[in-house]
Protein backbone atom coordinates (compact mmCIF):
# COMPACT_ATOMS: atom_id res chain seq x y z
CA UNK A 1 0.00 0.00 0.00
CA UNK A 2 1.73 3.44 -1.21
CA UNK A 3 2.20 5.87 1.30
CA UNK A 4 0.81 9.29 0.94
CA UNK A 5 3.75 11.74 1.66
CA UNK A 6 1.39 14.68 2.18
CA UNK A 7 -0.01 13.07 5.13
CA UNK A 8 2.76 11.94 6.81
CA UNK A 9 4.08 15.71 6.74
CA UNK A 10 0.77 16.49 7.80
CA UNK A 11 1.47 14.22 10.84
CA UNK A 12 5.10 15.51 11.46
CA UNK A 13 4.03 19.00 11.27
CA UNK A 14 1.36 18.56 14.04
CA UNK A 15 3.84 16.49 16.04
CA UNK A 16 6.15 18.67 15.82
CA UNK A 17 3.64 21.62 16.66
CA UNK A 18 2.23 19.62 20.03
CA UNK A 19 5.47 18.75 21.09
CA UNK A 20 6.81 22.84 20.87
CA UNK A 21 3.24 23.80 22.77
CA UNK A 22 3.94 21.18 25.62
CA UNK A 23 7.48 22.41 25.72
CA UNK A 24 5.87 25.97 25.84
CA UNK A 25 3.24 25.21 29.08
CA UNK A 26 5.70 23.51 30.54
CA UNK A 27 8.66 25.90 30.45
CA UNK A 28 5.71 28.91 31.24
CA UNK A 29 4.74 26.80 34.76
CA UNK A 30 8.28 25.71 35.31
CA UNK A 31 9.48 29.91 35.24
CA UNK A 32 5.78 30.64 37.34
CA UNK A 33 6.78 28.22 39.93
CA UNK A 34 10.07 29.54 40.70
CA UNK A 35 8.97 33.08 40.18
CA UNK A 36 6.32 31.99 43.13
CA UNK A 37 9.02 30.31 45.35
CA UNK A 38 11.81 33.37 44.90
CA UNK A 39 9.35 35.82 45.14
CA UNK A 40 10.57 36.85 48.80
CA UNK A 41 14.21 35.44 48.04
CA UNK A 42 14.38 38.02 45.74
CA UNK A 43 12.88 41.13 47.70
CA UNK A 44 15.22 39.67 50.30
CA UNK A 45 18.13 40.54 47.93
CA UNK A 46 17.08 43.81 47.19
CA UNK A 47 16.86 44.70 51.03
CA UNK A 48 19.88 45.66 53.04
CA UNK A 49 19.74 43.45 56.54
CA UNK A 50 16.98 41.91 58.54
CA UNK A 51 15.16 44.92 59.77
CA UNK A 52 15.02 46.13 56.38
CA UNK A 53 13.09 43.27 55.06
CA UNK A 54 10.71 42.54 57.12
CA UNK A 55 9.05 45.95 57.34
CA UNK A 56 9.13 45.78 53.94
CA UNK A 57 7.28 42.68 53.63
CA UNK A 58 5.02 43.77 56.42
CA UNK A 59 4.02 47.23 53.98
CA UNK A 60 3.28 44.47 50.56
CA UNK A 61 0.87 42.86 53.24
CA UNK A 62 -0.92 45.71 53.88
CA UNK A 63 0.21 46.27 57.44
CA UNK A 64 2.32 49.01 59.04
CA UNK A 65 6.00 48.57 60.33
CA UNK A 66 5.15 47.10 63.41
CA UNK A 67 3.07 44.22 61.91
CA UNK A 68 -0.33 45.54 62.64
CA UNK A 69 -3.50 46.35 60.13
CA UNK A 70 -3.57 49.67 59.39
CA UNK A 71 -5.85 52.08 60.54
CA UNK A 72 -9.80 52.02 58.86
CA UNK A 73 -12.25 49.64 58.23
CA UNK A 74 -10.94 46.77 60.37
CA UNK A 75 -12.39 44.68 57.51
CA UNK A 76 -11.03 46.26 54.63
CA UNK A 77 -8.16 46.16 56.29
CA UNK A 78 -8.05 42.42 57.08
CA UNK A 79 -9.55 41.32 53.52
CA UNK A 80 -6.83 43.34 52.30
CA UNK A 81 -4.06 41.08 54.71
CA UNK A 82 -5.78 38.05 54.11
CA UNK A 83 -5.89 38.20 50.46
CA UNK A 84 -1.93 38.49 50.11
CA UNK A 85 -2.17 40.96 46.83
CA UNK A 86 0.61 43.66 47.18
CA UNK A 87 -0.56 46.88 48.90
CA UNK A 88 0.22 49.76 46.78
CA UNK A 89 -1.46 52.54 47.21
CA UNK A 90 -0.72 54.29 43.69
CA UNK A 91 -1.87 51.14 41.85
CA UNK A 92 -4.83 50.70 43.82
CA UNK A 93 -5.96 53.73 42.78
CA UNK A 94 -4.93 53.43 39.22
CA UNK A 95 -7.51 50.51 39.44
CA UNK A 96 -10.10 51.83 40.98
CA UNK A 97 -10.18 55.07 38.65
CA UNK A 98 -9.91 52.38 35.83
CA UNK A 99 -13.13 49.99 37.36
CA UNK A 100 -14.84 53.99 37.70
CA UNK A 101 -14.72 54.79 34.22
CA UNK A 102 -15.43 51.67 32.96
CA UNK A 103 -18.85 51.21 35.46
CA UNK A 104 -19.63 55.16 34.02
CA UNK A 105 -19.09 53.85 30.64
CA UNK A 106 -21.43 50.90 30.50
CA UNK A 107 -24.37 52.82 32.94
CA UNK A 108 -24.59 54.99 30.07
CA UNK A 109 -24.37 52.37 27.32
CA UNK A 110 -27.30 50.47 29.59
CA UNK A 111 -29.39 53.33 30.71
CA UNK A 112 -29.11 55.91 27.81
CA UNK A 113 -29.01 58.57 30.78
CA UNK A 114 -25.98 60.71 32.48
CA UNK A 115 -27.56 60.24 35.83
CA UNK A 116 -27.00 56.36 35.55
CA UNK A 117 -23.27 57.24 35.19
CA UNK A 118 -21.73 58.24 38.40
CA UNK A 119 -24.08 55.16 40.05
CA UNK A 120 -22.64 53.29 38.16
CA UNK A 121 -19.17 54.22 38.80
CA UNK A 122 -19.65 54.66 42.53
CA UNK A 123 -20.68 50.70 42.36
CA UNK A 124 -17.85 49.95 40.05
CA UNK A 125 -14.99 51.55 42.17
CA UNK A 126 -16.08 49.91 45.29
CA UNK A 127 -17.15 46.24 44.35
CA UNK A 128 -14.69 45.34 42.13
CA UNK A 129 -11.92 45.67 44.27
CA UNK A 130 -13.81 44.05 46.76
CA UNK A 131 -14.69 41.58 44.94
CA UNK A 132 -11.34 40.59 43.39
CA UNK A 133 -9.82 40.97 46.97
CA UNK A 134 -12.85 38.29 48.09
CA UNK A 135 -11.48 35.96 45.31
CA UNK A 136 -7.79 36.01 46.15
CA UNK A 137 -8.63 35.68 49.58
CA UNK A 138 -10.69 32.12 49.07
CA UNK A 139 -7.86 31.33 46.14
CA UNK A 140 -5.24 31.65 48.93
CA UNK A 141 -6.99 30.38 52.14
CA UNK A 142 -7.51 27.18 49.59
CA UNK A 143 -4.00 26.96 48.81
CA UNK A 144 -2.87 27.44 52.10
CA UNK A 145 -4.99 24.24 53.27
CA UNK A 146 -3.44 22.50 50.53
CA UNK A 147 0.15 23.18 51.26
CA UNK A 148 -0.44 23.39 55.02
CA UNK A 149 -0.23 19.43 55.74
CA UNK A 150 3.01 19.41 53.18
CA UNK A 151 4.72 22.44 55.62
CA UNK A 152 4.10 20.77 59.36
CA UNK A 153 5.75 17.80 57.67
CA UNK A 154 8.46 19.34 56.56
CA UNK A 155 8.97 20.95 59.79
CA UNK A 156 8.75 17.37 61.53
CA UNK A 157 11.18 16.30 59.24
CA UNK A 158 14.03 19.06 60.24
CA UNK A 159 13.36 18.58 63.76
CA UNK A 160 13.68 15.05 63.72
CA UNK A 161 16.97 15.93 62.24
CA UNK A 162 17.89 18.36 65.10
CA UNK A 163 17.05 21.57 63.82
CA UNK A 164 16.18 23.64 65.95
CA UNK A 165 12.21 25.48 65.54
CA UNK A 166 13.30 28.55 63.84
CA UNK A 167 15.42 26.53 61.31
CA UNK A 168 12.63 24.64 60.66
CA UNK A 169 10.04 27.23 59.87
CA UNK A 170 12.41 28.95 57.31
CA UNK A 171 13.40 25.68 55.75
CA UNK A 172 9.71 25.90 54.95
CA UNK A 173 10.34 29.65 53.62
CA UNK A 174 12.92 28.37 51.09
CA UNK A 175 11.27 25.54 50.10
CA UNK A 176 7.58 25.73 49.57
CA UNK A 177 5.63 28.13 47.39
CA UNK A 178 3.22 30.91 48.25
CA UNK A 179 1.37 31.02 49.83
CA UNK A 180 2.43 29.11 52.66
CA UNK A 181 6.48 29.75 51.98
CA UNK A 182 5.78 33.12 52.06
CA UNK A 183 3.78 32.96 55.44
CA UNK A 184 6.63 30.86 57.25
CA UNK A 185 9.22 33.03 55.51
CA UNK A 186 7.97 35.90 57.26
CA UNK A 187 7.66 34.29 60.57
CA UNK A 188 11.10 33.29 60.20
CA UNK A 189 12.15 36.73 59.34
CA UNK A 190 10.04 38.08 62.98
CA UNK A 191 11.89 35.48 64.88
CA UNK A 192 15.17 36.38 63.53
CA UNK A 193 14.36 40.13 64.04
CA UNK A 194 13.79 39.36 67.77
CA UNK A 195 9.70 38.00 68.21
CA UNK A 196 9.86 34.85 70.07
CA UNK A 197 8.00 31.47 68.24
CA UNK A 198 4.82 32.45 69.68
CA UNK A 199 4.38 35.63 68.68
CA UNK A 200 5.56 34.77 65.00
CA UNK A 201 3.12 32.24 64.87
CA UNK A 202 0.27 34.47 66.58
CA UNK A 203 0.87 36.94 63.96
CA UNK A 204 0.86 34.64 61.11
CA UNK A 205 -2.19 33.31 62.22
CA UNK A 206 -3.48 36.89 62.41
CA UNK A 207 -2.16 37.23 58.66
CA UNK A 208 -4.20 34.07 57.13
CA UNK A 209 -7.14 33.56 59.40
CA UNK A 210 -7.43 30.27 58.57
CA UNK A 211 -8.74 27.73 60.86
CA UNK A 212 -5.71 25.45 59.50
CA UNK A 213 -3.50 27.94 60.53
CA UNK A 214 -5.11 29.05 63.87
CA UNK A 215 -4.70 24.78 64.78
CA UNK A 216 -0.97 24.90 64.15
CA UNK A 217 -0.47 28.34 66.22
CA UNK A 218 -2.48 26.84 68.76
CA UNK A 219 -0.34 24.05 68.93
CA UNK A 220 2.90 26.10 68.81
CA UNK A 221 1.34 28.52 71.82
CA UNK A 222 0.50 24.96 73.70
CA UNK A 223 3.81 23.06 73.64
CA UNK A 224 6.05 26.88 74.47
CA UNK A 225 3.49 26.94 77.41
CA UNK A 226 3.18 23.51 78.89
CA UNK A 227 5.83 21.80 77.71
CA UNK A 228 5.80 18.52 75.50
CA UNK A 229 7.22 16.79 72.58
CA UNK A 230 6.79 19.28 69.62
CA UNK A 231 7.66 17.35 66.92
CA UNK A 232 4.48 14.78 67.89
CA UNK A 233 2.13 17.26 68.39
CA UNK A 234 2.83 18.46 65.07
CA UNK A 235 2.64 15.05 63.44
CA UNK A 236 -1.19 14.67 64.67
CA UNK A 237 -1.71 18.49 63.77
CA UNK A 238 -0.69 17.23 59.95
CA UNK A 239 -3.02 13.93 60.67
CA UNK A 240 -6.07 16.56 61.61
CA UNK A 241 -5.42 19.23 58.88
CA UNK A 242 -5.22 16.32 56.46
CA UNK A 243 -8.25 14.57 57.74
CA UNK A 244 -10.11 17.97 57.30
CA UNK A 245 -9.53 18.85 54.02
CA UNK A 246 -10.45 15.61 53.02
CA UNK A 247 -13.66 16.26 54.73
CA UNK A 248 -13.25 19.24 52.71
CA UNK A 249 -13.25 17.46 49.89
CA UNK A 250 -16.27 14.96 50.53
CA UNK A 251 -18.70 18.01 51.47
CA UNK A 252 -18.40 19.86 48.13
CA UNK A 253 -18.62 16.30 46.78
CA UNK A 254 -22.25 15.81 48.14
CA UNK A 255 -23.19 19.29 48.09
CA UNK A 256 -22.08 19.47 43.92
CA UNK A 257 -25.58 18.89 42.86
CA UNK A 258 -27.45 21.72 44.95
CA UNK A 259 -24.30 24.10 43.76
CA UNK A 260 -25.18 23.20 39.94
CA UNK A 261 -29.04 23.54 40.63
CA UNK A 262 -28.51 27.19 42.58
CA UNK A 263 -26.46 28.28 39.71
CA UNK A 264 -29.12 27.02 36.74
CA UNK A 265 -31.99 28.62 39.13
CA UNK A 266 -29.77 32.18 39.29
CA UNK A 267 -28.91 32.24 35.77
CA UNK A 268 -31.96 31.02 33.86
CA UNK A 269 -33.93 34.85 34.60
CA UNK A 270 -31.03 36.14 33.52
CA UNK A 271 -30.18 34.34 30.44
CA UNK A 272 -33.93 34.82 29.40
CA UNK A 273 -34.13 38.35 30.20
CA UNK A 274 -30.73 38.77 28.12
CA UNK A 275 -31.97 36.70 25.27
CA UNK A 276 -35.65 38.51 25.03
CA UNK A 277 -33.67 41.89 25.18
CA UNK A 278 -31.78 40.59 22.25
CA UNK A 279 -34.28 38.39 19.77
CA UNK A 280 -37.37 40.81 20.48
CA UNK A 281 -36.14 44.42 21.83
CA UNK A 282 -39.99 45.49 21.89
CA UNK A 283 -40.84 42.49 24.02
CA UNK A 284 -41.12 45.08 26.94
CA UNK A 285 -40.62 48.52 24.95
CA UNK A 286 -43.89 49.41 25.17
CA UNK A 287 -44.73 48.76 28.72
CA UNK A 288 -41.32 48.82 30.59
CA UNK A 289 -42.33 52.70 31.78
CA UNK A 290 -45.19 51.47 33.41
CA UNK A 291 -45.22 52.03 36.73
CA UNK A 292 -46.81 48.16 37.51
CA UNK A 293 -44.37 46.81 35.44
CA UNK A 294 -41.19 48.29 36.85
CA UNK A 295 -43.04 46.97 40.33
CA UNK A 296 -43.27 43.62 39.25
CA UNK A 297 -39.59 43.39 37.68
CA UNK A 298 -38.21 45.00 40.97
CA UNK A 299 -40.54 42.27 43.19
CA UNK A 300 -38.95 39.54 40.97
CA UNK A 301 -35.37 41.09 41.33
CA UNK A 302 -35.50 41.06 45.04
CA UNK A 303 -37.43 37.34 45.14
CA UNK A 304 -34.61 36.07 43.23
CA UNK A 305 -31.66 37.77 45.75
CA UNK A 306 -33.43 36.20 48.34
CA UNK A 307 -33.94 33.11 46.84
CA UNK A 308 -29.67 33.15 45.74
CA UNK A 309 -29.30 33.83 49.73
CA UNK A 310 -31.10 30.71 50.47
CA UNK A 311 -29.30 28.73 48.29
CA UNK A 312 -26.08 29.82 49.39
CA UNK A 313 -26.79 29.06 52.55
CA UNK A 314 -27.81 25.58 52.05
CA UNK A 315 -24.84 24.52 49.89
CA UNK A 316 -22.43 26.76 51.98
CA UNK A 317 -21.25 24.08 54.14
CA UNK A 318 -18.16 24.68 56.75
CA UNK A 319 -15.57 22.69 59.05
Amino acid sequence: MPVDVSTVYLILVFAAVFAAAQAAIGLGRTAQQKRKVNRRLVLAERTNGIAELVVELRKQRGLNAAGDAKGGWAWLSALIVRSGVPYDARRWLLAITGAAVVGGGLGFLVAKTIVAVPIAAVIAAVGAPIFYLKFMAARRAKALGNQLPQGLEIIVRSLEAGHPVPTAIALVGREMADPIGSEFGMAADEIAYGATLEQAVERMSLRCQHPDVDLFAATVRLQERAGGNLTGLLKLNANTVRERQRMRLKIKAASSEGRVSATILSSAPLVAAGAITIMAPDFYGEVIHEPFIQMGLGGFAVWIVIGNLIMRKMVAMRI
